[in-house]
């Protein structure tokens, strides 16, 4: 049976590759009006026609910089006018970029903060507005597993999540007499353009890896379902950072090398990761998807 989406309108930011289109996908299959937005203006076109086009229904495709206001609201006006109203949001977009903390440039610092806090802050407090004044609505965010436990080679994103996390967790409260549930996804390493050139052992693959289905999967379900709160993907990953809460943070550190998280970011394969640098270092590309990554433009290694 699909889950109770159907009919739910949803807008879904940098939703034209990745996780954001999987997502898209998996809506509209059950039954859901979705929009997409994303930097790529063409792309994100061309996805929704796909997507369109493979269940028989129409996606709406729109340009979106996530860390522009005026662009974000219109964003949200246009899906409003075509769907009669907004249910969810899903703030997807984000970058990733690897490499060592010192040899990250401010320039890619200032891009990951924009893109991966301002852009999440801004989307839910444009919707949340919308959604006070109709008196019910639903904010996802895609939080990740090292907004938890950071990883080397991550600090700034782990940093940018962690935001993402906290952030959830008090507009949960904050917005609850509202009527407007709020809820946060944590993925581990998923298998799109996020892990480019990282190599993972088999411990990580088995414990921490997600392709993008999953992800949309985790999204659909806590959308149908109405619930709030923080959703680890895969649940796994969520039972062995409890576990880890428990110990000290040195031992948690020993822990995370013994499981070849310390140097899972530190170590890429540049040539493999190369294309993706490139999109993503564009300033342009600030409404990318989650799954999007970027290289320090130092050329440092991750």
């Amino acid at each position: 049976m699909s889950p109770n989406v159907h009919g739910k309108r949803v807008v879904i930011t940098g939703g034209a590759r990745g996780i954001g289109q999987a997502t898209a996908e998996a809506l509209v299959a059950a039954g859901a009006r979705v929009a997409i937005g994303d930097i790529d203006k063409d792309l994100v076109q061309d996805t929704a026609a796909r997507i369109g086009a493979r269940f028989g229904t129409t996606v709406l495709g729109l340009p979106l910089d996530v860390t522009d206001r005026g662009s974000f609201d219109e964003f949200l006006s246009l899906a409003h006018m075509e769907f009669g109203g907004i249910d969810v949001l899903v703030n997807n977009a984000g970058i990733m970029p690897t490499g060592a903390f010192l040899d990250e440039t401010d320039t890619v610092t200032d891009r990951q903060i924009d893109v991966n806090v301002r852009g999440v802050i801004l989307g839910s407090k444009l919707a949340a507005a919308r959604f006070t004044e109709q008196g019910y609505g639903h904010i996802v965010n895609l939080g990740s597993v090292v907004g938890i436990e950071g990883a080397p080679g991550l600090a700034v994103y782990s940093a940018t999540k962690h935001a993402v996390i906290g952030l959830g967790s008090v507009l949960r409260q904050e917005l609850a007499g509202s009527n407007i549930v709020v809820s946060t996804i944590a993925p581990g390493f998923v298998r799109t353009e996020l892990i480019a050139g990282m190599k993972p052992n088999a411990l990580i693959e088995k414990l921490a890896m997600v392709g993008p289905d999953e992800v949309a999967a985790a999204i659909v379900q806590v959308i149908a379902t109405a619930r709030p709160g923080l959703r680890y993907v895969p649940r796994t990953a969520g039972a062995i950072l409890g576990a880890l809460k428990t110990v000290p943070e040195a031992t948690r550190h020993r822990i995370s090398a013994a499981f070849g998280l310390q140097s899972l970011a530190l170590n890429t394969d540049e040539t493999a990761r190369a294309a993706y640098r490139r999109r993503t270092e564009a300033p342009s590309q600030a409404g990318a998807g989650e799954d999007s990554v970027a290289k320090d433009p130092s050329g440092s290694a991750p």
